[in-house]
């Protein structure tokens, strides 16, 4: 049995959930099923970051203390679990003093041991959204391009870590795919980051101006910077620095924004600590709405457990790992997903297991030899090509693809089905046996393939099919997908 250890980034807490991390937990979890479903021993991190100057504002604009805001903002993050069907293992909270906070106060320690960290005074311009020192060409006509808003100047002396020290190396580590960066337009990205030289990074903001996070070890005037804390819980959630050397990270999947943090500073931080690196980096994209970024301004922001409410879990599974490009930018609407619903789910999916089931329970019991003897040529021909299909499109992390095959499997059985017309007076007896038994290997296979990707209704459709010897039964299912009109 092969290991596999995946994380997502940690969600920020400042504000609930919405649907672009109800994405990238939906990805990792299809990830971490479908190496479950090859037997293999999956390992799923999740959690929230839960300190640092934006998290100490948010609570103070809502009349709360930081602990009160993140309790109840982490508890909705968690609850996400239970919304979408998310398999993961365990879920991490920054502000966990006990199983995290050691970890980042060894890691701290680490670098410290390697001679990576120095004080210094320094004035700069500071980004409170992105909860990190920017330079001017980071800015569009001073204002910063993600959080339209101008960054303060601030003067202070703080902890930098020596990342100058390690851009040749983490560069090698890229280029040679030691740290795979998925896809390759974003490994090219930070190689053209990393060819103009990384620069020091300050580690920690006074504690006079900073109190809420994980105090600098040896230094009670000063407090981690959130990307020097938040990062080690890729460690912390996994059970310590112990098991990170025994086995680091096969996955990093995470959003476009944060890629610099996780292929520069993170590494760099684990060169330094002298740990393994993680193996590979996924970047996926944004969601748009009706064109547009989500915003709290706008007020287009997505809330994922209205839309479960409304449509159901699968629904919001099936279109956010159907719809949005795996690694790009995609878009959401209301209609868009009716559409989908619609077009691929009740149409689709759930008329083509309809039909099949509804025709095989005519015979109380199939007889059959085997489960291969009777499948035709070209069924077992589309069977194995979408398998290997699906199987590839995973392992490149273009899971929209890998859904788009899958349904040609479904399309492919609808055919069959029309073809054959196994209902039809005068078809010999033997005929439309053979007809619904390919059928039922058809929907079969599609649920098997289905699992990592909607359990509930994969597992539905499995459970309506029952083989016992040489025996088939069958039994009809309520509709999975009831059309939207």
């Amino acid at each position: 049995m092969n290991k596999f250890y995946i994380t997502t980034s940690i969600a920020y807490v400042n504000a609930p959930p919405h649907i672009g991390f109800a994405l990238e937990s939906l990805q990792a979890d299809v990830l971490a099923r479908s190496q479950r479903q090859l037997g293999n021993e999956a390992f799923f991190l999740t959690g929230t970051d839960e300190h640092g100057a934006k998290i100490a504002r948010a609570a103070a604009a809502a009349g709360k203390t930081p602990k009160r805001l993140v309790d109840e903002n982490a508890e909705r993050f968690r609850e996400l679990k239970t919304a979408l069907n998310l398999s993961w293992d365990n879920f991490i909270r920054t502000s966990d003093s006990r199983v995290h906070w050691p970890v980042a106060q060894e890691l701290w320690s680490r670098l410290t041991a390697s001679g990576d960290l120095y004080r210094k005074s320094y004035k700069g311009l500071y980004c409170v959204g992105h909860e990190a020192f920017v330079t001017e060409k980071d800015l569009e006509n001073g204002i910063c391009r993600d959080h339209k808003k101008a960054p303060e100047v601030i003067e202070e002396e703080n902890w930098f870590f020596k990342l100058s020290k390690y851009t040749k190396e983490i560069e090698l580590r890229i280029r040679n795919d030691e740290l795979r960066i998925v896809p390759e337009s974003r490994k090219n990205e930070i190689l053209s980051f990393l060819a103009e030289g990384l620069e020091d990074v300050s580690f920690s903001r006074p504690s006079k101006d900073l109190s809420w996070g994980i105090p600098v070890p040896g230094d009670d005037t000063q407090t981690m910077y959130v990307w020097a804390d938040a990062l080690s819980n890729y460690i912390s959630g996994y059970g310590g620095i112990k098991k990170w050397e025994e086995y680091p990270a096969d996955v990093h999947l995470i959003g476009k924004d944060i890629l610099r943090f996780h292929a520069a500073i993170w590494p760099g931080m684990l060169l330094s600590a002298k740990l393994l690196l993680p193996k590979s980096i996924y970047v996926h994209g944004h969601i748009l709405v009706g064109g547009e970024k989500m915003s709290k301004t706008v007020g287009n922001v997505v809330d994922p457990f209205g839309l479960v409410q409304k449509y159901g879990t699968e629904a919001v599974r099936y279109f956010l790992l159907r719809e949005i490009p795996s690694t790009d930018d995609g878009d959401f609407t209301y209609e868009k997903f009716e559409e989908r619903y619609n077009g691929d789910l009740a149409n689709g999916l759930g008329n083509f297991a309809a039909r099949v089931l509804t025709l095989a329970e005519r015979d109380a019991k199939l007889q059959i030899s085997s489960k291969s003897t009777n499948v035709d040529n070209d069924v077992d021909r589309k069977i194995k090509e979408t398998k290997e299909s699906v199987a590839l499109k995973i392992e490149e992390f273009k899971l929209h693809e890998a859904l788009e095959a899958l349904w040609g499997l479904i399309h492919f059985g609808d055919r069959y089905v029309n073809e054959k017309k196994p209902w039809a007076k005068g078809s010999a007896e033997s005929d439309r046996r053979r007809a619904v038994y390919n059928a039922l290997v058809i929907l079969d296979n599609v649920a098997a393939l289905l699992l990592p990707f909607l359990p509930e209704t994969a597992g539905k459709i499995s459970n309506s099919i029952s083989w016992s010897g040489n025996n088939l039964s069958v039994k009809k299912i309520e509709a999975l997908f009831p059309r939207i009109d």
